[in-house]
């Protein structure tokens, strides 16, 4: 797998909010260990990052602005600044980091960027409807799914689904549909070495 030298590493929503409980019971723990190893190979090589931050307008949310949990977590923003390669900060209220503020797509074509690594939180709301929407504006997109995490959900009809069903659901949509190259964090730091 070849990883262009300017491709853009998009972290979404990782937010202190998803610590809580309220969002109940989580899949893959080595998520933020994934996700830091590619941050700082980004940031090491000079490609760009984008940090993705979701300022939710539902009453009650953890991730509401001025809260606590809508700040990014530790390592994320400890991170932010620290590259040698460009870096944006989009902020949004809904699903896709392309309907945020500044406008991603702009900002990528701007930029001359046509492939996208996607990361964060949660693997089948915010991270594959960003993928969605960048496969059908003609982005490569990868997935590396082991560097992002979900939750158990509830669905209608009395039908659940475990974070790992959901997961495995995404990653057959995604890379079935063409949306997406679903992949590993390894599979992603190996492209990103120059022969």
């Amino acid at each position: 797998m070849e990883i262009k030298e300017n491709a853009a590493l998009i972290v979404v929503d990782v937010q202190k909010g998803f610590e809580y409980a309220f969002w109940g019971r989580r899949d893959n723990p080595e998520a933020e260990t994934n996700m830091t190893a590619l941050i700082d190979r980004w940031q090491e090589t000079g490609r760009p990052v984008v940090f993705v931050r979701h300022d939710s307008v539902q009453e009650g949310s953890p991730l509401a602005p001025g809260t606590a949990g809508n700040a990014f977590k530790d390592f994320v923003e400890e991170r932010r600044g620290r590259g040698a390669g460009p870096e944006v900060l989009v902020t949004k209220t809904v699903n896709s980091a392309f309907y945020g503020e500044p406008d991603l797509d702009a900002w990528l074509k701007g930029a001359g960027i046509d492939q996208l690594v996607i990361v964060g939180i949660q693997t089948n709301m915010c991270n594959e409807t960003t993928a969605r929407m960048g496969g059908n504006l003609g982005y490569d997109v990868v997935f590396p799914l082991d560097a992002m995490h979900t939750f158990d959900l509830a669905g209608p009809f009395g039908w659940t689904r475990t974070a790992e069903e959901l997961t495995r659901a995404t990653a057959v949509s995604l890379h079935g549909g063409r949306f997406a190259r679903v992949v590993t964090t390894e599979d992603v730091l190996k492209g990103t070495v120059a022969e």
